[in-house]
């Protein structure tokens, strides 16, 4: 793998809030308090931002940024009651269920994901979790995306032991289990399933030896603080998921959360910042939301760290920026597409 020439400077770990040994001196940590995350969220923007970019060039080109692209391969009719999901069978948002997709239909999407210029496909079901009887096509999925050069990535709720192993087998190399939320908050935005319950799975994931993909949502009436608790959580995961998408809610009519208050975009960016410095070598995209973001907050988030995003028009239900707005984007500020299998962190 080719990585970016580093300076002196940037050879260093950046967080000078951590006053504790690196582990063989690559700047990763799991032993991360809530204050010193909080204290880190804290910190004057300028310096927060200094940090992040030098850690983020110490292990990334930094105008390389990832470019995937999700689809729902079963949507809608979910038993959870996840508050900012319109896909729960709880919530009335005029959204039908349909059938998990035919395999073939799946590959078709996948190619022109390809053709547009994504390097890793994402397919997500609104399941609890999946049946047994679905998992042959979903290895088929798997090896069919595989064949064609992309990374593969699934979100299928929670996962027994055994389907764990199936999907290692057929060659998955992410799987996606956000944690959303601090453990605090969590209660608060779902009460189907515990947090244990997502860790329980992020670690099946990872003895499995499979890459964790796994982050939060801002903007669901949480405080800072409850930033600060995601981002520990996650960062004291043992290793740190290999991608961090960090999304900033689409409020859904018909959901509990569908008229919270828009997180403040700032914050937004520190709490990007904050996932690079403590999460050096993870992939951190910049999620859901984009529709919704200026230019310039998108800008910010590309200089605090985040280098991925999803492309199309489409995520899962929600709406997400045309390739030709993107297009404009990338060539304003200078960046392209990162090629498949370049996280540092990848297994």
């Amino acid at each position: 793998m080719t990585m970016p020439a580093q300076t002196e400077q940037s050879a260093k770990p950046a967080n000078d809030l951590a006053g504790k040994t690196a582990e063989a001196d690559d700047g990763l940590r799991h032993d991360w308090t809530r204050e010193e995350v909080e204290a880190l969220l804290a910190l004057p923007f300028n310096d927060l931002i200094f940090q992040a970019q030098t850690v983020h060039r110490k292990w990334f080109d930094p105008n390389e940024v990832q470019k995937s692209t999700l689809l729902s391969i079963k949507t809608g009719g979910c038993p959870e009651d996840c508050g900012y999901c319109n896909q729960s069978a709880k919530f009335d948002t005029g959204l039908s269920a349909s059938k998990l997709m035919e395999v073939q239909k799946v590959l078709e999407g996948a190619r022109r994901a390809k053709e547009a210029g994504a390097s890793r496909y994402c397919m997500g079901a609104a399941w609890r979790n999946p049946k047994d009887r679905d998992m042959e096509a979903i290895v088929a999925m798997i090896k069919g995306v595989r064949e064609m050069g992309m990374e593969t990535c699934m979100t299928l709720g929670m996962l027994s032991p055994e389907q764990t192993i199936r999907l290692k087998e057929a060659g998955l190399d992410y799987y996606n289990h956000n944690i959303d939320t601090s453990e605090e908050y969590y209660k608060e935005i779902v009460t189907t399933r515990t947090y244990q319950d997502r860790l329980d799975t992020i670690q099946r994931v990872q003895e499995a030896g499979m890459n964790v993909c796994s982050g939060g949502i801002l903007g669901m009436g949480e405080s800072q603080s409850d930033h600060a608790g995601m981002l520990q959580t996650l960062a004291n995961l043992t290793p740190h998921p290999q991608s961090v998408p960090i999304n900033m809610l689409m409020q859904v009519k018909g959901t509990p959360l569908g008229e919270s208050k828009e997180i403040d975009p700032i914050d937004f960016v520190r709490t990007i910042a904050a996932a690079r410095i403590m999460m050096p070598k993870s992939v951190v995209r910049l999620s859901a939301g984009r529709e919704n973001m200026s230019e310039e907050t998108q800008a910010l988030c590309f200089l605090a760290g985040a280098n991925s995003i999803f492309i199309g028009e489409q995520l899962l239900t929600t709406k997400n920026p045309a390739k030709e707005k993107d297009d404009a984007m990338f060539g304003k500020l200078g960046l392209k597409p990162m090629p498949a299998h370049r996280c540092p962190s990848e297994i």
